[in-house]
């Protein structure tokens, strides 16, 4: 499984990305080009491909700036893996969030669970079950799936391999962007989020999306292979076997014989991990 997981994350990379910045590039530098010509170019491509701003006097490096990371973007292969394997696969992935004024926030997914489809109680495609709620589950695999719990949070997923699969982002780890991930948890909070340390704006499912500023109607069934404003990039470090702490999800206490399924994974000793199972971590020494 784990040597899967590696080839995945070498070969998910989107090629098309790479066509785009070459193909870019190739326009820009002809000796042809007018620099009116050029800064209409640039603005084209830009907002077809999710920049927010053209700098006319060196609209390559702004463009550049923004989509250096859509090389390492992951593409519908990596996310094409049966669930358990996703769910692992994710572990040490960086999430890169860009927002509307341009500013950046990332963070390494540090634990997730997965969400097995029509036989696992637990989902929310039980039995098959597809409804206007839950159809992400069932779209190509790196969907995005994003539903509101109690009137006023929201979790988000991944879709895989299969029907009504799914993958759950539980806590990520932030490396960039924490004040304006403060500044987002800090509108439910009386302390307007400034006392929260950065071990803990993301961890939840729901501290996540709110850190990030993810919510349903404008991320539910987007395509996180293509999409401008949010991605998964390869952070250049892998995870070893050994620290995956591998335990039983958490809040299905209603799925009976699927409570207890070791369908949780997050990495050992992070201190973004929602909820630790030490005696789980143990046993898996």
């Amino acid at each position: 499984m784990e040597r899967k997981s590696r080839q995945h994350s070498d070969s998910g990379r989107t090629e098309g990305s790479r066509k785009l910045n070459r193909n870019i590039k190739t326009e820009l530098s002809s000796d042809e080009i007018t620099p009116a010509k050029k800064a209409r170019l640039l603005k084209e491509k830009t907002e077809k491909w999710g920049c927010h701003s053209v700098n006319e006097t060196s609209p390559e490096s702004e463009c550049k700036q923004q989509h250096d990371d859509d090389i390492d973007r992951y593409d519908r292969s990596f996310f094409d893996q049966p669930c358990e394997i996703l769910a692992r696969s994710l572990l040490g992935k960086k999430l890169i969030r860009l927002m509307s004024d341009g500013s950046r926030l990332a963070g390494i997914i540090v634990e997730t669970e997965a969400y097995l489809g029509e036989e696992d109680k637990a989902a929310h495609s039980y039995r098959g079950r597809k409804t206007p709620k839950n159809e992400a589950m069932f779209m190509q695999p790196g969907t995005v799936y994003v539903y509101n719990i109690y009137g006023m949070y929201t979790c988000m997923n991944f879709s895989a391999q299969g029907k009504g699969t799914a993958v759950l982002l539980r806590a990520v780890d932030p490396v960039e962007g924490e004040d304006v991930m403060r500044n987002h948890r800090g509108t439910k909070r009386s302390d307007s989020g400034q006392g929260l340390k950065t071990k803990e704006l993301c961890s939840g499912p729901s501290k996540l999306t709110m850190a990030f500023h993810i919510d349903k109607d404008s991320f539910n069934k987007a395509d996180i292979t293509n999409n401008p404003s949010i991605w998964l990039q390869d952070p250049g470090t892998h995870i070893k076997p050994d620290d995956i702490v591998v335990t039983s999800r958490i809040g299905v206490n209603y799925a009976e014989e699927w409570t207890k399924k070791p369908l949780r994974f997050y990495i050992r000793g992070n201190q973004s991990v929602s909820i630790r199972d030490k005696v789980a971590e143990a046993g898996q020494n």
